[in-house]
């Protein structure tokens, strides 16, 4: 791949995956909640779903997904309700380290995420008509593509998570215990929401 093309795949990937999203909110959220041990399922789920993705999109099915209207709808419809579900789970996680065990998302749900995340759609069709589509160049150009965007996707997450996890001492303290951490979630929990609802304008 040469130089150029390589520089613009990795200000792309440094944009998209450093850029607040569903992902870096949740993993944030996990960590400060849960700790950074507890979050670390999701935070390697987001490159291996994402990973996925990108694969089968530069099979076809991202260009399918783009030109299909009815698909695009159902996966943000799909996705609508389970970032909004998310949210809710995040508004109810209150600021006790009880309640904020019960804030789990799992491995499949975040593999599981990717695939309702139409931003995600989008940016594995724009990664895979820029950069994989050169004819006879799949194999080569997929085998430096895919590790690139995988890392960016682990990176952003875990750097999210660890600022999550940094926080954690400080919200669960202050004159009364877990006001600052009940705060944080409803803000994130408001934040996935409108993240949600923005998706539907993509």
């Amino acid at each position: 791949m040469p130089t150029a093309e390589l520089l613009a795949l990795l200000l792309l990937g440094a944009a998209m995956s450093f850029t607040p999203g569903p992902n870096t909110t949740l993993a944030a959220a996990l960590a400060a909640n849960r700790g950074l041990r507890a979050a670390m399922a999701f935070v390697c789920a987001v490159p291996v779903g994402w990973g996925m993705l990108l694969l089968i999109s530069s099979l076809g099915v991202g260009a399918l997904v783009q030109a299909w209207p009815a698909a695009r709808w159902a996966l943000k419809i799909a996705g609508l309700g389970l970032l909004l579900w998310l949210a809710l789970q995040l508004w109810r996680a209150g600021g006790t380290l009880r309640e904020a065990r019960e804030l789990e998302i799992g491995f499949s749900q975040g593999v599981l995420l990717q695939f309702v995340n139409i931003k995600a759609w989008t940016l594995a069709f724009m990664v895979s008509a820029g950069w994989l589509s050169t004819q006879g160049q799949w194999a080569q150009r997929i085998a430096v593509v895919l590790p690139v965007m995988m890392a960016f996707a682990l990176a952003s997450n875990l750097a999210y998570a660890l600022l999550g996890a940094a926080l954690r001492g400080w919200l669960a303290g202050g004159p009364h215990p877990g006001q600052r951490l009940r705060v944080f979630n409803r803000v994130l929990a408001l934040v996935l929401a409108g993240t949600a609802l923005w998706m539907l304008t993509l």
